[in-house]
């Protein structure tokens, strides 16, 4: 097995460092030379653990200084395929979630565009309240196509991680488009969040496809605010991060 490479893991070291508030929020993280110098490799290599830390959003990026830790809430990159349990893990946390219902429902109009499926084709729906830490951050609407839920069906309604499961038996999430916007909480929301019908929630909406691009599920994860952000990284030799406006609906 390749070894994973050493800035990796020292970048994952001072992540979990952060995460138990080491440094505290606006706290300095110790220089290059005295990281390098901890850990018996380059600056260079300091560096690429340092930038992987600017990504997650967990530092400023100046050079030259000593990186500051922001004071944010948790973020999550969408340049890495992480799924939410390796996300939260990745930043000290402790994953769960709890299936609140599931089952077999015919395709309504957005799940057969979504997912690619014809009409009177079903799909496998799952609602499922996701904690960090035990503490409510997440309730997740996810629809898996016939062959998808198949496999998910069985499992306990406390696995931690579907999409590790399904990594393990030979499916493997390649691509994913993100939709995020604000909603209004639901009473469903209110119930298992603890928050009140109304509140504004951070939605995000998914699609996730296999390598040869078959869709494998469409799910919208309605997170409560500051439980996490998202960070976008664009550039001019990658997709460009599209703007859609949206008309909101008459209340």
């Amino acid at each position: 097995m390749k070894e994973e490479p050493r800035y990796r893991r020292i970048a994952e070291e001072l992540r979990h460092a952060i995460a138990e508030h080491a440094y505290g929020p606006g706290g300095r993280l110790p220089s290059e030379g005295a990281l390098a110098e901890q850990y018996g490799v380059s600056r260079g290599t300091i560096r690429q653990a340092l930038m992987l830390l600017r990504h997650d959003g967990l530092v400023t990026s100046r050079r030259g200084t000593r990186r500051v830790v922001l004071d944010d809430a948790p973020v999550q990159d969408f340049a890495q395929m992480q799924s939410f349990a390796r996300w939260a893990r990745s930043i000290g946390e402790v994953p769960d979630g709890v299936v609140i219902r599931q089952g077999w429902h015919r395709a309504d109009d957005e799940e057969q565009r979504h997912l690619r499926i014809g009409e009177g084709a079903q799909v496998f729906r799952v609602l499922r309240l996701r904690h960090l830490s035990g503490r409510p951050a997440m309730l997740e609407r996810t629809s898996y196509p016939e062959p998808v839920g198949a496999i998910v069906e069985p499992l306990p309604t406390d696995t931690v991680s579907v999409t590790e499961f399904l990594e393990r038996g030979g499916v493997y999430v390649a691509d994913a488009e993100h939709t995020i916007d604000l909603v209004r909480a639901d009473a469903e929301d209110a119930e298992h969040l603890h928050c009140l019908a109304g509140d504004p929630l951070l939605r995000e909406r998914r699609r996730s496809t296999d390598p040869a691009g078959v869709p494998l599920e469409w799910s919208e994860d309605r997170y409560l605010p500051g439980r996490v952000a998202f960070v976008v990284h664009n550039s001019l030799a990658s997709t460009p991060l599209t703007r859609h406006h949206t008309i909101p609906a008459p209340e």
